[in-house]
Parts: C-alpha cells; structure tokens; sequence
C-alpha cells in the first residue's frame, strides 16, 4: 500500500496538485479493535489515504483535513463489522481479502468494495476442475461457516447433472478442531472416494493432514481453496508434505509490480526511522540495533544487540518478505489504492472549472471540501487501466474473477517421468494429478511437445513417421513393372501371350487337318484372337495409373473376356444345333445358324458389353486416386471405382455369359467324345466361374497395391484355363497323335 501511495504521488497524470497520505493501524485479527481503529480514522485523529491539498508552489497546506477512505477488513466478517459502522457516514471500505459471498449484497453493504473476487467464483472453477479430470467420486471437508458450507453447495450446483457425486461432508470447527479433523481424517480413510475438497483455512487443513499423517493416509488427491493452496508450511513440514502429494487448486491471481523488489530492498531503518516494524524485521535478519535517536522504547533484549554498521541491505536477502514473484493479497492491496485514487481523480476533474449552479455554488470539487459520499459515487464508475496493462471496474462490489491453478510438485521426482514427444498424458482416474500413463500416439497421430495432453491428427496428405514426433509427407504406391510383383505378373502374361500365338500358330498351319476344321476353325481362330487380347489386357493393370490407363484397361478387360466366352457360347450352340439336326425332321436347323449367324452371334454378345463400357466411362469413369482412408506412410495410387454401379455391370454380364455356356456345355457333355468339345468347355468354364467368384471378397478385402493385383491373378488364372482346357487336348493330338488326326477316327461311334 505505502509502495502504490508513493508511486501515485510521483505520477504527474494521476492526482495533479493532490499528495495521498495513509496511516496504518493493526486490528490484531480482532474485530473491536478493527472497529476501534476504523473510527478514529474517520473522526480526524488521523485518515487511512489522508488526502490533502497541495498548493501549485508545491507547499503541502497539512492544516487542512482529507477525505477517509478504508482499505481493511481482512476477514469477510470484520469487512461486514466495518461496512455496518461507517455505511452510516458514507466511508468507502475496500479489503483486499474478504471473499465472502454475503459482501455482495449492495442493500447491506453500500460502502463496501473488494478487490478479491467472491468465493463463489472459486468453487465453481474447482467444481470445472473436477468435472474436467472426470472425478465422479469425491469427499468434502468444509470449514463450518459461511466460507466452506456456501462454497460446498455451490459446488453440488455447479457438478450437477455431471454425474458427480459427494461420498460425504465434514466440517471443521476453530473452537474443537482437534476433534473434527480427526473424524474428518477417519471418513477420509474409510471412503473409497481418493478425491477430497477442502474448503477451509491453512491452520484447519494443518491439523486435518498431521491426523491424516498418523493414519497413514497419503494416497489422496486434494482440491484445494485459495485459503490453503498457496501455503508453503504445508508443503515444508516433513510430515504433512508427505499427505499433500497431490494438491489440485485455485489461488487468488498473482502479478508482477514493476519496481517493488527494488523498492523493498531498498527499505532502511535510517529512511523510516518510524516504521517499528522495518526496525523489528532489520533487528531480527540482521541481529544488531539501528542506531535510532526517535527509539525510547529500548528492552532488555533489544539493549543486548549491538548497533547495526549501516552497512546492511536487503539486497543481498532471499526470504518471504523480499521474494516479491507470487504477489497474491498484496497486489490486491496495490489496486485498491488505484481505485481509490482513480475515483478522486474522477471527482476533481472539472470540464468548466468557473462553471457556477443556479444556486451560487460551484460545480466542481476542490480537495478541501469533497464528501466521502461523492467518493463513494464515484468509486462505483471507476474504470481504468493499471500499470500493469489490467483493466478494472467494479460490478457493484465485485471486481471480474480472476484465478492462478496451483499443482503442488514437491521435488523433480514426482509421480511419473515426463512424457516424451510422441506420446500423450493419460491421468489415472482417482489418483494424484501427477500420476499418468504416458500413451503412444496412434499411427498418423503426433505429439511434438513434451507431457502433451493430447495427439494431433496428420492431414490426410501426411502421416507420422515412426516416433510418433512430426508429420511427414505420404508416398504415392502402386504396382510398378521394376517391382518383384510386377515382374512376375509382366512374365507371366507375356507367357501367356506367346504360348497362345504359338498355339495360334499351330493351328494355322494345320487348318485343313480333321481336328481344326472339326470344331469350327473360325470360332478357334477368334478364341485364340480374345485369349492374346486377355493376357495383354492385364499388363494395363501394371505401372502407374493415369487417366486414360484407368478407362482403357477395365474396358479391355470386360470386352476382350466377352469375346473369349461368346466364341465358346457359340461354339457350344453349334454343337447342340448339329446333333439336333441329325434327328428325323430338323435337317434345316443348321441351315438357320450357319457362319454368317454365328459372327453375327458373337459381335451382338460382344457390342452390348461395348455399350455398356461407353455408357460407363462416359458417364462415371474411374480417375487415379491416392487412397488416404488407407493408413500407412504409403499411400497406394489406384484407379478408383466413382461408380461401383458400372464396374458391376462388366463383370455381372461376364458372369451372365459364362453361366450360360457352362448350362449349355452341360447339356452337351454326354455327346459322342470324339466329335465335340462340349466336356472341355464345360471343364473351362467350372475353372473361369470358380476364379471369377474368389475374385470378389478376395479384390475387396485385398489392401492397396494388392487389390490390383488380384485382378490381374483372376484375369491370368482364368485365361490360362481357357486356352488349356480348350486347346491342349487339340494340340495333344495334332502334334503328339497325328494318327487320331483322320476323320475316320473323329466320325467313329
């Protein structure tokens, strides 16, 4: 306060021409002598910021009395004591400790501010705090009045419908607060609630914690009141530091003031040579006497004390009065002399300073004749920004609500290691805040920082490499032709390509032979044609998938196997119509289905896959790909079915095709062996079905790359078995068995 008074005063913005002055008095924690003090004040014996005028030649005029204006009442019930005696008299009271809820109330206080907020305000950011960690069961001890019985039960409204529930509640009385932390203690070990809030003060939750200490019940977590959060006693005693283990709470918001470490070590006797309590403080750190001459009151005990050299300072001190990094109570003592002085700069700033009533009597204020009524107005519309960038206003008595959250860590090792870049923090439920699981991060999740509470997701286009630590960028995948898949699936169909033009070949050349001209040469010539088209279809399935290899290798591949069943569905048919033929009365049956009919057979079967091959890739064409939904640093690029509808269709009128020669092949089988084919393409086609059918839950379950190369298996698979069920035996006999080449053998019953 004496800090925030000087520096007000060296400020030629705030209060020109006027000196705040302040008398300090100690109630000693006791109300009637808080009362006692408080009127003395306001009678004239002297003023807490005693204000008074200061000519402009500078000579302070100390003849003339200051307007009172109160920064007291630590306790909420000494601030509601004070507020009652001098509401009265229109005296602003403003503590900077007093939270109580009951202070806000404007018709029973009118005079009283605060710059610390209302206990209500605390317990619902630990009612959060809980709700937050997902702290279902929990235990109260509460100190039995108004600071711990309002703020349980704000807290019950604050959990409720969270699924939050309170084990149960214990209060603590000042007068027998033995007895009550021991029956606190005893409920707190026989529940299996591990999460106890405390809503009391430092001395109650001392005595809870050394009875907790003889029960030997260290494995609770605490939510703690600003009351106790803060208290570095609890933590330094060897005995109740090992029950606070975990300490989870609010404390009332601290914040730097420029100046005042160096203003505090600064502080000498021979500066303040009335300051009693710097002389007590020095004589104490110091253990020698100021040379003093004001000093009468010389004890025993200070007599014995040699006097000071002079040479000490507080600059070289660490201890609690000079560590100024946790000002909690005392920075809520240096904004209420801002407020206070920001509302009597208010008052004495006049627009028209020779303004004069209708009644005579000048508008403005002087320093000599302000009420404590007009501070009192004023102090109610103060708004300003302090030193440190912080703006305050009062809602009625109430500043806005402002928390630090303390985690007591008592030395480096607590409860876990920290947790590494990638990996996450996952709290152990009803355990200390300090003891979690340090979770790997899934795959394309990443945590880059340490003791990370969470891991964040890759974009689609990245995934995280194997420490889990940074996203990298993903690599397009597919089924390349240097691969050892694509090798060997590029010799493959080669192989199949050459075996079926040297087929091809061996047919031409024993084309007027019994066994070609037998089976219909053409529909042979043809079947070979669609076979090569199927084994070269397949390599369009291989290396990287643009636009065009996407619409040209399904369409191949649908036509060029409706063309190798349409052949053998022909070919089938002729049988049938030939032996059908040789019965009484079907002579002409033939003449219906001749060569030309049997060309025109196969390009209709043909033509309506071509169409609807154009109507698909007209309409929905598969386009490249990258398949993100596959999870992986490898992201396989395929062409990607935009309708399923049209790429079912293909393989449905395939399948359509193909049952239809195996019915008829069927039908055909028990014809004379040695004129029909009909048993061998029955035996084709139960091999292309049965290929065609493990094709489907084989390509869908099939992952990336592999998917493709499925298709091609079925595609190889299925055309190998055409042309050797088909074409072996033929061969077999031409080249092997030329003997069985006649057409007597071929016409032999």
């Amino acid at each position: 306060m004496v800090f925030a008074v000087e520096e007000i005063n060296r400020n030629p913005r705030l209060l020109p021409g006027v000196r705040l002055g302040y008398h300090i008095r100690d109630s000693c924690a006791m109300h009637p002598w808080a009362t006692q003090a408080a009127l003395l004040l306001v009678s004239g014996d002297s003023s807490t910021c005693n204000l008074k005028a200061t000519p402009v030649n500078g000579f302070e005029d100390s003849g003339r009395k200051g307007v009172p204006f109160i920064i007291g009442g630590a306790s909420s019930q000494t601030a509601m004591i004070l507020s009652r005696v001098l509401s009265p008299l229109s005296v602003p009271l403003m503590s900077y400790q007093a939270s109580c809820p009951c202070l806000s109330d404007r018709r029973r206080f009118p005079n009283f501010f605060r710059t610390v907020p209302s206990d209500i305000y605390q317990a619902r950011a630990i009612a959060r705090l809980a709700i937050y960690f997902k702290w279902t069961w929990i235990g109260a001890v509460v100190a039995n009045n108004d600071y711990g019985l309002v703020a349980v039960k704000v807290f019950q409204e604050e959990t409720r419908g969270s699924g939050i529930c309170l084990a149960f509640v214990e209060t603590l009385n000042r007068q027998i607060i033995k007895d009550d932390a021991r029956k606190a203690a005893l409920a707190i070990k026989a529940s299996s609630a591990k999460v106890i809030l405390v809503f009391s003060w430092y001395t109650d939750v001392r005595e809870l914690f050394l009875q907790l200490a003889e029960l030997n019940v260290t494995d609770r977590q605490f939510l703690a009141s600003e009351a106790w959060s803060t208290s570095r006693n609890l933590l330094q005693n060897p005995v109740t530091s090992k029950v606070a283990s975990g300490v989870l709470g609010t404390a009332l918001r601290s914040s730097s003031i420029v100046g005042f470490e160096d203003y505090i070590r600064s502080l000498t006797p021979s500066r303040r040579p009335d300051d009693y309590i710097l002389r007590e403080f020095w004589e104490k750190q110091f253990a020698c006497r100021p040379a003093l001459s004001n000093v009468t009151n010389i004890t025993e005990w200070r007599a014995a004390l040699p006097l000071c050299s002079g040479e000490e300072t507080l600059k070289g001190v660490d201890n609690l009065f000079t560590d100024t990094s946790q000002l909690r109570q005392a920075y809520n003592a240096y904004l209420a002399v801002y407020a206070a002085a920001h509302a009597l700069h208010d008052r004495l700033t006049c627009p028209h300073i020779n303004a004069v009533s209708r009644d005579g009597s000048s508008t403005c204020s002087t320093p000599t004749n302000i009420k404590p009524a007009e501070l009192l107005q004023h102090l109610n519309n103060v708004n300003f920004t302090t030193p440190q960038k912080e703006r305050l206003y009062f809602e009625g008595a109430d500043i806005p609500a402002n928390y630090d959250l303390v985690n007591w860590q008592m030395t480096p090792d607590v409860c876990n290691e920290n947790c590494p870049p990638g990996t996450r923090m996952a709290t152990r439920k009803g355990e200390p805040i300090c003891c979690f699981d340090c979770i790997p991060c899934a795959e394309g999740e990443i945590s880059n920082l340490t003791d990370s509470p969470t891991c964040d997701r890759c974009p689609l286009e990245f995934w995280s490499n194997p420490e889990r630590t940074v996203c990298v960028l993903r690599q397009l995948d597919f089924l390349a032709f240097n691969e050892t898949l694509g090798i060997t699936l590029s010799a493959v169909a080669v192989s199949g390509t050459l075996v079926t033009t040297a087929v091809f070949v061996v047919f031409l050349y024993y084309k007027h032979t019994p066994v070609v001209r037998a089976n219909n040469s053409e529909l042979s010539f043809l079947l070979l044609l669609s076979l090569k088209l199927c084994f070269l279809c397949s390599l369009l399935f291989i290396g990287r998938p643009s636009v065009w290899s996407c619409r040209f290798q399904q369409a191949a591949f649908g036509i060029s196997f409706v063309l190798s069943v349409s052949c053998l569905q022909v070919k089938t048919i002729v049988v049938l119509a030939a032996f059908r033929s040789a019965r009484p009365g079907a002579e002409t049956l033939m003449k219906w289905f001749g060569p030309g009919q049997q060309r025109a057979s196969v390009c209709v079967f043909t033509c309506v896959q071509i169409i609807i091959c154009i109507i698909w890739l007209s309409l929905s064409p598969p386009i490249p790909k990258p398949d993100f939904d596959t999870p992986g640093l490898r992201v396989t690029l395929k062409c990607d079915m935009a309708s399923v509808v049209g790429f079912s269709l293909v393989l449905g009128y395939i399948g359509l095709l193909a049952c239809t020669c195996l019915l008829l092949a069927f039908l055909a089988r028990n014809l004379p062996d040695n004129f029909n084919e009909a048993k061998l393409i029955t035996f084709s086609m139960l091999i292309f079905c049965a290929v065609w059918v493990a094709f489907v839950p084989a390509y869908v379950s099939s992952p990336g790359k592999y998917m493709v190369a499925v298709e091609i298996f079925a595609i190889l698979a299925s055309s190998y078995g055409l042309l050797f069920c088909i074409f072996a035996p033929k061969c077999f006999i031409i080249l092997l068995r030329p003997e069985k080449n006649t057409k007597k053998h071929l016409m032999a019953r």
